[in-house]
């Protein structure tokens, strides 16, 4: 049986919202896999889709340049140990260098932006400051119509292109996106083994028990197209008027959505959660 720890069964409660015996019990089953676990609790109670993780340690920010003419834009990520140094004027200096670099030479290679110069720079702002010090990655987003959206702390940013309009709506799109956060440009640009995951999860809810293959079929079709709504941008409710979706706002200006990149501080990084007691009475024990 899989070691589950308090602090996993602390993040499924707080991703799901259900009790603490029903996330140990799930976890057990599904040999400490958060995400087979919500798949099954989610299979089991028809909880709706459980919060993203969170554990995401990395400190740091996000920084974005767009062209003069809105042709382009590059956003990267700099992280830092601390949010402490990530507010230190010379670690921001340090990211606009890095951002400069980024945008004259369209690189996203981080190996090849930071050779040289750059890495010397880093490397003195390690030793100074006392920490690590990393260029994670970095995006080129281009088209006829670019644009940008950075939240006020600078740890989210979303690049938006269009096929045409104006900057304003580039602009207003990407705000949308950095708030709501969609999966995908258009349903149909969702990944199908995504859909398929989606598909099982539903068809093994406790409302489809005893029902009809097809009833069941025609039920899943429904709950599909509606999950695709919620998470692709062209069909979302506009955050500044949910009179309109974001595709008929775009439309509107005669244009249509090219891509988006969105990227927030530190996803998908995870340090080990240290329990500073436990830490100093193993230590003590040793």
């Amino acid at each position: 049986m899989a070691n589950i720890s308090a602090s996993l069964v602390k993040e499924l409660r707080e991703r799901t919202g259900l009790g603490m015996m029903e996330c140990k019990k799930a976890l057990v089953e599904a040999e400490g896999d958060i995400e087979k676990a919500i798949d099954d609790l989610r299979k089991s109670s028809g909880m709706k889709a459980a919060k993203k993780a969170g554990r995401t340690a990395a400190d740091g920010v996000v920084a974005v340049k767009v062209a003069d003419d809105n042709s382009y834009a590059v956003v990267l990520e700099v992280n830092s140990e601390t949010d402490f140094v990530a507010r230190d004027d010379n670690f921001l200096g340090f990211v606009e260098s890095v951002l400069a670099k980024a945008f004259a030479d369209k690189q996203t290679d981080i190996e090849a932006l930071m050779a040289g110069d750059l890495e010397s720079a880093r490397e003195a702002l390690v030793q100074k400051i006392g920490e690590n010090i990393s260029v994670r990655r970095a995006f080129l987003v281009e088209g006829a119509v670019v644009d940008a959206y950075v939240h006020s702390n600078n740890r989210l940013a979303t690049v938006v292109s269009l096929t045409a309009g104006d900057a304003e709506i580039a602009r207003d799109v990407a705000m949308h996106v950095t708030a709501v956060n969609p999966r995908v440009v258009r349903p149909e640009d969702m990944p199908q083994e995504e859909l398929d995951r989606e598909k099982d999860i539903i068809m093994a809810q406790p409302d489809m028990e005893g029902k009809p293959q097809e009833i069941k079929e025609k039920m899943a079709v429904g709950r599909i197209k509606k999950y695709l709504a919620e998470n692709s941008l062209v069909e979302q409710a506009f955050v500044k008027n949910p009179e309109q979706t974001v595709g008929q706002l775009v439309k509107a200006a005669g244009a249509d959505v090219v891509a988006f990149v969105r990227i927030g501080v530190g996803e998908g990084i995870e340090v080990e959660k240290k329990d500073f007691a436990a830490e100093v009475a193993e230590q003590l024990k040793g």
